[in-house]
């Protein structure tokens, strides 16, 4: 009898071939006493890895450019760094000399190394942990004689399904979408990262499975289902039917939704909803942009700075922004400025949060940073003048964050005139409402900014306190939170973060969603399979409601009774969007995106 292991859909599709395992963690060693005149020899034996070492990540790297791009591969220099560091050859040979095996000798070393720096009072050196351990694991498994599990090396159309604990930059830049079909991890939700990259890349991810690494033993024949969150393995012939008629099914429903991007979003009553899309690395802008979609609602810049061994200059940023904007040929492009901070630190000697949520980050790190700031502000300004641009600041809570942020525009504004520099006058901006309290003061900006942008994931988050990256209180991370929806309302605010929704919101009179770019023609079937007065009626029941659950219930069953036996409804509402925009009332523009 077949084996399912259940976590969460993260990424939907169904994907069947071969695990390849990545147990990219620090191997056991044990200690292995050496005579005197093997002491040479395993110096050398030592030497030998760290060059076996440095080739290996030279692979990696090349590779990682190949796919990534020449910014994204960087990461690895840190690491080719480390492995040249005379400080630790030193010390391994010292330990090596006092007759300690070069394996037990690099262990100890490291694991002292790792311990030091994770504690250390300058934060480019904590950001360098990651580096550390992927050296660890690197030259041990040469010394040890373990299998190389790196994923560089899978062969295109190898057809394999990726099971790891979880995906560490270093990993996520060398992944390649012809070889990898789908991924599984131990850790995650659905609004982590892996969720975020799989969606992104149109790849079937289902995590949060606790476990899977410790189950399997590489090479087993699993089912992965991303619409509904299992891993099944070794599945019988059976089910290996049943679900390629799933899939087949499915693929169908795909090739009707794609016919759709040419199609009017518009409601059965005849109230039109734009659709814009999310946009989370420039190589995306091209789908995006075929979708059907009406412009970028959500462009996320972060991808320029995490996991970087050097920060973007403007003329890098510029590039980047351009190509999104070009892609889209006039349409409206949100781009919003670094969300960074707290757990997701650029290089450099920047403090560190012991709640890094609650900490440093997104607008209080760039207003603290002004020349990192202005610098991407530069590039903004000059991507403006190839289509319409509009930049959008995150974590917005006071008036005076948004005239401070105002102020250092104009700055950067004056530093490209002293150039001679040309750029685009009178960008419209926006802000994100990610707190209760910014939710609650909104009418304090009204004045100040063009449009809103509702950053759901964090909203859930703090009016919830639940971590929003916590596989254990996945359960409690409910958008549908009566808590949440009212703070929702109070902004004239909307969410769209699955299809279920997005139904809601187009009830309670949002005009105009932002959503992943492979789910633009979902959205717009359920756009124009709906009428407003149903979904109006859904979205008051909902708003009633004591329970998330019980808002879900009265969402799903209206919808249902639209849609009728559809196959995307059969297998489930999956997670697919990550913001919107929509017109609120009173003619005000207001947005809504998730994290």
């Amino acid at each position: 009898m077949a084996k399912g292991i259940a976590g969460m859909p993260a990424s939907p599709g169904i994907v069947d071939g071969q695990v390849h395992l990545l147990r990219w963690e620090v191997p056991d060693v044990r200690h292995r006493i050496i005579h005197d005149d093997a002491i040479p020899g395993e110096i050398k034996r030592f030497h030998a890895a760290l060059e076996q070492a440095r080739e290996r990540l030279h692979q990696v790297r090349a590779r990682a450019e190949k796919h990534a791009g020449p910014e994204e591969a960087a990461i690895f220099d840190v690491q080719l760094s480390i492995l040249e560091d005379g400080e630790l050859l030193r010390q391994v040979e010292e330990l090596i000399q006092q007759s300690l095996g070069a394996e037990k000798a690099f262990d100890l070393v490291l694991f002292e190394w790792r311990q030091q720096f994770a504690s250390h009072v300058r934060p480019m050196l904590r950001e360098r942990v990651g580096d550390l351990i992927d050296v660890h694991i690197r030259v041990l498994t040469i010394l040890l004689g373990l299998p190389d599990h790196d994923p560089v090396d899978l062969p295109k159309g190898s057809n394999k399904i990726l099971v790891t604990h979880d995906l560490t930059p270093s990993l996520t830049v060398q992944l390649d979408r012809e070889a990898i079909i789908g991924i599984a991890t131990d850790a995650g939700t659905r609004t982590s990262h892996v969720a975020i990259l799989a969606r992104s890349l149109g790849l079937p991810a289902v995590v949060g499975l606790r476990d899977a690494t410790e189950q399997l033993n590489g090479n087993e024949h699993v089912i992965l289902d991303g619409t509904s969150g299992v891993l099944v393995i070794d599945p019988t012939p059976s089910q290996v039917k049943a679900y390629r008629d799933r899939r087949a099914v499915q693929a169908l429903e795909d090739k009707e939704l794609q016919a759709l991007a040419a199609a009017e979003s518009v409601t059965l009553d005849g109230h039109w909803v734009t659709l814009r899309a999310n946009v989370d690395l420039p190589e995306e802008a091209q789908y995006a942009a075929h979708s059907g979609a009406e412009g970028v609602g959500l462009m996320r810049t972060e991808f320029l700075v995490v996991g970087r061994a050097t920060m973007p200059d403007e003329e890098e940023q510029y590039r980047a922004y351009r190509h999104v904007v070009e892609a889209f040929g006039g349409r409206p492009v949100v781009i919003r400025t670094f969300d960074v901070g707290g757990d997701k630190l650029p290089v450099g000697g920047y403090p560190t949060d012991p709640n890094p949520f609650l900490g440093w980050r997104a607008i209080r790190m760039c207003l603290d940073e002004p020349e990192l700031f202005k610098t991407q502000l530069r590039a903004l300004l000059r991507a403006a003048m190839h289509g319409d641009v509009r930049i959008m600041f995150p974590l917005i809570i006071t008036l005076d964050e948004v005239k401070q942020a105002k102020h250092l525009l104009n700055e950067a504004a004056a530093e490209l005139d002293a150039r001679g520099v040309p750029y685009r006058h009178d960008l419209p901006l926006g802000v994100m409402v990610e707190t209760p309290a910014a939710a609650l003061s909104v009418h304090t900006l009204v004045d100040d900014v063009s449009f809103f942008s509702i950053g759901t994931n964090d909203l859930v988050q703090y009016t919830l306190a639940v971590d929003r990256g916590s596989a254990n209180l996945a359960s409690r991370f409910t958008p549908l939170h009566p808590a949440v929806l009212t703070l929702i309302i109070a902004v004239c605010g909307e969410m769209a973060s699955q299809p279920l929704m997005a139904f809601a919101l187009i009830g309670l009179g949002v005009r105009s969603l932002s959503v992943a770019g492979r789910a633009v023609p979902l959205v717009k079937r359920i756009v124009r399979g709906v009428s407003v007065a149903v979904a109006a009626e859904a979205a008051n029941a909902a708003l009633e409601s004591r329970t998330a659950r019980e808002a879900e219930g009265e969402l799903r069953r209206r919808l249902m009774t639209a849609f009728g036996d559809a196959p995307f409804l059969r297998d489930g509402l999956p997670d697919f969007a990550d913001g919107n925009i929509f017109e609120g009332s009173g003619g005000l523009k207001t947005s809504s995106a998730r994290e």
